[in-house]
């Protein structure tokens, strides 16, 4: 029977069915006519296109609620698919709610992986498993990778099995099997990946084992070779609900439309405008293509926004607009205009931090203009992760409180806390805890036996584990290539602490030589995981810290500042999340920093995935300004430290597409010429080019990258400047109270002077202490 005869034929249902219809649905009094038009359009294929903040949860769950109180559909004959179970509980809560009482049976509200665990159990065997097969985690994944890789006879250190595992990630979530695996694929892992492929799958059924990939490939394996157990779910699922539509890979796609076949009742719940983990694969075609994969299907844009302010929705919908790939829509909303857009600019990404800590003090008083704003309704979005460091330590030092959304605080990160416990040792050599941290990271060939006996011999003698480490290697009691390495770690760490007690190198430049000669950095330059280079850039953020500190020691004292900061304390807190994390979360005032090509948008993303990466950059750009309800503020920096140098920026080319009229400049004249972004002279089509042409592009990130092609820069790579030394001896030609000018901090006024040493309050940038030969008397600047 067709999608069509099911209607007529309810139309002429028994009684019992039109007196369930007829009942009083008071849920629909709350909706707005395009939400109800998506609630009751129950034939067919259906696209809710739904904006940012136009209450698209709330119409997804009452179109269940609708279905259910109609008597199309019992609870066991809904589809309701999310991608967290997080939704999922908030769905079923929902419906509850709106219900009057908490439904039972409906085992078919999930996320894909729970909804096809319960199918793979049902028909195990025909995937070739027992029902009581287990789900992998990472580590357990990644240890029979290893086991596979060593195997083969393949170097582990040059192509890691962690590199192996995203590989098959990823062709699991394109429904690849090692079966139907394409010839583009055959190269990957340097030849070896689809053998590889082939191996771990046998040996997961041998183990009678799946990891997550295999949880849906399994299920669309079996649905295609055995049409009876697809025709069983077709028949059940009488309407399918799904959730975040944009963010679905191609499996979880073809899964979808296999089961919708036969009722064709599919409504799909989403933005293509809002589509940003194509990282992590999701593909925005999807969403794109509903109309062509579902002919006749309606499409209901829901555009009313309940969120933000006009000036925010006009701001984000200018932005957006730029992008090819979309459906189109124009968010609209009953509130007042509110606050524009602010949109300011800054000398330098410390500049940037400094203002927006001072901005927010100013903004919980109330002093702007606006309402007082509680630290909980103010969050900071960011690009990647390494800006944190910035607002978190500016924060510490003003008393700010904060939270990280969505990961660790910067000093909590892995990496940091590896680097942190080798600057450590080199301060302290008898901090054990730094030592047992790194002895064998990255690995030296000391396994657990080794340092059980640097341990022993230690004890046995008194000493610390350093010391216990060097008796143990002039006893002969460790032989090999361990010893060796370890030998070269403690040389090391004592030619680093001479170094570091000498003065012979500075602080910062010492800092970049541990982690290059520890062989720290190299390992995480050869680690092929998507995290790595995130991790690269947070050493690079640390490395680039230590340089408002007087030495190691003084940086080490505030990070443990850092890392006791109101530690149980609870209250409200400033929130700090990439934008990334911030999706599906909103908050009265937003921050938005770093907005500067080649850091947004990634460079690296548009390098990798061209106008496909750059066109999901400015969809993150859309999703960051939405998540605003009343002020927004949009910043970014004319110099920033990249690779332990000073470089002149470009303001973002999502600046040039934020529409004037929606958007207050607050940046003073300056950088380039005088304006910014939408209030600068010839801004829009050769906004960019203008800016280029002013500034020093032969000094910009994009010049330097192609420089740099070659390959990655060691962070010990002698830097622009060291910490300063005093020639107590030389006679300085200032003198005290005189205004003077310097290249990164700008103007300011000498409020001390020691030796070739002097000490400057900073118009912009605060009090610093810099070498005179830096300076230059205000009067001499050229204009």
């Amino acid at each position: 029977m067709s999608h069509f005869d099911e209607s007529a034929a309810f139309e002429q249902a028994a009684l019992s069915t039109r007196a369930m219809a007829a009942r009083p649905a008071p849920y629909l009094d709350g909706l707005n006519p395009e939400q109800r038009r998506a609630v009751e359009a129950l034939d067919g294929p259906v696209l809710m296109l739904a904006g940012a903040g136009t209450g698209k949860t709330k119409a997804l769950t009452t179109r269940l609620v609708h279905l259910l109180n109609t008597g199309r559909a019992r609870p066991d004959q809904i589809l309701a698919v999310t991608f967290t179970n997080k939704a999922a509980r908030e769905m079923k809560d929902r419906v509850g709610q709106l219900m009057g009482h908490q439904i039972e049976g409906m085992p078919w509200l999930g996320t894909f992986h729970a909804i096809c665990v319960k199918l793979l159990r049902r028909h195990a065997e025909l995937a070739g498993l027992k029902a009581n097969f287990t789900i992998l985690d990472t580590d357990d994944q990644l240890r029979l990778l290893k086991q596979l890789v060593q195997a083969a006879g393949i170097d582990d250190k040059r192509w890691p099995a962690r590199q192996l595992a995203g590989i098959i990630d990823r062709w699991k979530n394109r429904a690849w099997t090692p079966a139907n695996l394409p010839a583009s694929e055959h190269a990957a892992y340097d030849g070896h990946g689809p053998a590889l492929f082939a191996q771990y799958q046998a040996r997961l059924k041998e183990l009678n084992a799946v990891d997550f990939g295999d949880l849906l490939l399994h299920v669309l394996t079996i649905f295609r070779a055995h049409p009876d157990v697809l025709e069983q779910y077709q028949r059940r699922f009488a309407y399918i609900l799904v959730d975040e539509y944009q963010d679905t890979n191609v499996a979880q796609y073809m899964w979808l439309r296999l089961l919708a076949q036969r009722h064709r009742n599919i409504c799909c719940v989403g933005d293509d405008d809002q589509s940003i983990y194509g990282w992590r694969g999701a593909e925005v075609g999807n969403i794109l293509k509903f109309e062509t994969d579902f002919p006749g299907a309606t499409v209901i844009r829901l555009e009313q926004n309940y969120r933000s302010t006009p000036h925010i929705l006009g701001a984000a919908g200018g932005v957006i607009a730029a992008n090819e790939g979309r459906l189109g829509k124009e968010l609209w909303t009953e509130a007042d205009a509110g606050e524009k857009v602010r949109l300011i600019g800054h000398w330098d990404g410390e500049e940037e931090a400094r203002w927006i800590g001072e901005e927010i003090e100013a903004m919980q008083t109330g002093t702007r203009g606006m309402r007082p704003f509680s630290p909980d309704e103010i969050a900071i979005l960011v690009r990647a992760s390494h800006q944190m460091r910035a607002f978190e330590d500016r924060f510490l030092t003003i008393g700010l409180p904060y939270r990280v959304i969505g990961g660790p605080r910067f000093y909590e990160r892995m990496e940091i806390r590896d680097a942190m416990a080798y600057f450590r040792l080199v301060v302290s050599p008898a901090d054990d805890l730094a030592f047992e941290r790194i002895v064998n990271t990255p690995k030296r060939g000391l396994g657990d036996k080794a340092q059980q006996k640097i341990q022993t011999t230690a004890r046995a003698n008194g000493v610390p584990l350093v010391d216990g480490a060097r008796l143990l290697l002039e006893q002969k009691g460790l032989t090999g290539k361990g010893a060796a390495a370890l030998g070269r770690l403690l040389d090391d760490l004592a030619r680093w602490g001479r170094m570091a007690g000498s003065g012979e190198v500075g602080h910062v430049e010492l800092a970049g030589m541990i982690l290059d000669e520890s062989g720290y950095t190299a390992m995480w330059q050869n680690d092929k995981t998507p995290e790595a280079p995130g991790r690269l850039e947070n050493l690079k953020e640390l490395v680039k810290a230590l340089e408002e500190f007087e030495n190691l020691s003084g940086f080490l004292e505030h990070v443990s500042l850092v890392m006791d900061n109101e530690q149980g304390e609870q209250g409200e807190k400033v929130s700090i999340m990439t934008l990334h994390a911030a999706k599906g979360l909103e908050f009265p005032a937003i921050f938005l920093p770093g907005w500067e090509d080649g850091l947004f948008p990634s460079q690296r993303s548009m390098d990798e995935t061209g106008l496909k990466g750059l066109e999901e950059e400015r969809r993150l750009a859309y999703v960051g300004i939405t998540r605003a309800g009343e002020v927004c503020t949009i910043s970014f920096a004319g110099n920033r430290r990249v690779f332990g140098q000073w470089q002149s920026q470009l303001p973002s080319r999502f600046v040039d597409e934020l529409p004037e009229a929606h958007v207050e400049v607050l940046t003073p004249p300056g950088l380039y010429g005088g304006g910014y972004g939408a209030a600068a002279p010839g801004a829009g089509a050769a906004g960019i080019e203008t800016r280029a042409a002013e500034a020093n592009v032969y000094n910009s990130p994009g010049w330097r990258r192609m420089q740099a092609r070659a390959g990655e820069r060691p962070l010990s790579q002698p830097r622009e400047s060291r910490a300063p030394v005093i020639d107590a001896q030389a006679v300085s030609s200032h003198t005290v109270g005189e205004r003077v000018f310097h290249q990164k901090f700008g103007y300011g006024r000498i409020t001390g002077i020691e030796g070739d040493k002097l000490e400057i309050d900073f118009e912009k940038a605060g009090p610093k202490k810099v070498v005179a030969k830096f300076v230059s008397g205000a009067d001499d600047v050229p204009f």
